[in-house]
C-alpha cells in the first residue's frame, strides 16, 4: 500500500508520479503513509489518515515501518521530513477505538511494536526533521521526539496526554522527553498531561523552531524544508558520523562518549569528502560533496 513518489533513476517507471498531495492521481488507493520526494536529496514520509487524525493504527504503523525500511539504505537521501498531509493534525497519537477491541497481550504486543517503530526513526542514519503543523499528542510527540529535530507552528498543540486516559506514555516517551528538556520539567508535563503550544515549545526546548502559521496551515512544513536545505550542502557521510556520536555518546558517560566521538572520526579519515573538504579550503571554492 505504500507508494514511492522520487523522481530518480534507481526507481522504475512504474512507481514515478508527480509530486503533490496525498490522493492524487497515481497515488494507491487508501494508502495511509506515502514517501515524496522533495528534491535534492530530502526525502519526505507524507501521513495521511485524515478520518482518524493521523492515529496509531495498525496500517499506520505498519506503512511507517515500510517507509523507513525503503529509506534506510537509499544513499541518494540525506534529510528526511516527516509531513502530514491532513490539515490541523500531526498524528494525534494512539487509535484508542481499535485499541479498545483488543485484550491487554494485544495491547502489550502493540505498544512493544510502536516502541520498537520510534527506535527505528530514531535509528535512521540521515538527519529527520518532524514539520509540526498542527496537533502532536500522546503518540503522535513520541515520534516527533524519535526524529532529531522539530519544527512547530506557534499554533500546533503538543503533549504527553496519556495520564488523561489512565495510560502513561509507552513508546519512548519518559525516555526521550527528559533527555530534550529536562528530568524536572518532562516529569511536570507528563504528570500534568498538559499541552503546550508551539511558542511554548520551542522556549523549553522541545521543538528547534516555532513559526506563525501561515494560511495554507504549512508553515512548519516550510521552515523543515529552510532546515533540511541548509543540512544538504554537507558532507554526507560527516553528518551521518555526527549524528551517531551524538546518540550513542547521550547514552553512556563522557569520557565513553568522548571514545565514541573518536571511532566515528575515525572512519570519517579515510573519506574522499574529507579530502575534498580540505581541497576546497585551500582553493577558495565551495566544496563538492558526494558522501564517499
Amino acid at each position: 500500500m505504500l507508494r514511492l513518489w522520487r523522481a530518480v533513476p534507481a526507481v522504475p517507471a512504474a512507481l514515478r508520479g508527480a509530486r503533490g498531495r496525498a490522493g492524487a492521481a497515481g497515488a494507491p488507493q487508501g494508502a495511509e503513509v506515502l514517501l515524496s520526494a522533495a528534491g535534492g536529496g530530502i526525502a519526505e514520509i507524507l501521513m495521511n489518515r485524515p478520518h482518524a487524525r493521523n492515529s496509531l493504527g495498525k496500517v499506520f504503523v505498519n506503512e511507517l515501518f515500510s517507509a523507513l525500511e525503503q529509506l534506510r539504505f537509499d544513499e541518494q537521501v540525506r534529510v528526511v521530513v516527516f509531513k502530514s498531509q491532513v490539515k490541523g493534525v500531526f498524528c494525534a497519537g494512539a487509535d484508542l477505538k481499535e485499541r479498545a477491541k483488543m485484550d491487554d497481550a494485544e495491547v502489550g504486543e502493540f505498544v512493544r511494536r510502536l516502541r520498537n517503530l520510534m527506535d527505528e526513526i530514531a535509528a535512521l542514519p540521515v538527519p529527520t526533521i518532524a514539520a509540526i503543523d498542527g496537533y502532536a499528542l500522546g503518540g503522535g510527540l513520541e515520534l516527533a521526539l524519535a526524529c532529531d529535530l522539530r519544527v512547530a507552528a506557534s499554533s500546533a498543540k503538543m503533549g504527553l496526554i496519556e495520564t488523561t486516559r489512565g495510560l502513561l506514555p509507552g513508546a519512548g516517551g519518559t525516555q526521550r522527553l527528559p533527555r530534550c528538556v529536562g528530568i524536572g520539567l518532562a516529569k511536570e508535563l507528563i504528570f500534568t498531561g498538559r499541552q503546550v503550544d508551539g511558542d511554548q515549545a520551542a522556549s523549553m526546548g522541545l521543538v528547534n523552531h516555532s513559526v506563525p502559521q501561515n494560511s495554507e496551515g504549512d508553515a512548519a512544513y516550510q521552515r523543515a524544508l529552510t532546515l533540511a536545505k541548509e543540512i544538504l550542502p554537507q558532507a554526507p557521510f560527516a553528518v551521518k558520523m555526527g549524528k551517531l556520536a551524538i546518540n550513542k555518546g547521550m547514552e553512556v558517560d563522557i569520557a565513553s562518549g568522548m571514545a565514541i566521538e573518536g571511532m566515528c572520526y575515525a572512519q570519517n579519515i579515510p573519506t574522499k569528502d574529507r579530502q575534498e573538504g580540505m581541497a576546497a579550503f585551500r582553493e577558495k571554492r565551495p566544496p563538492r560533496f558526494t558522501g564517499k
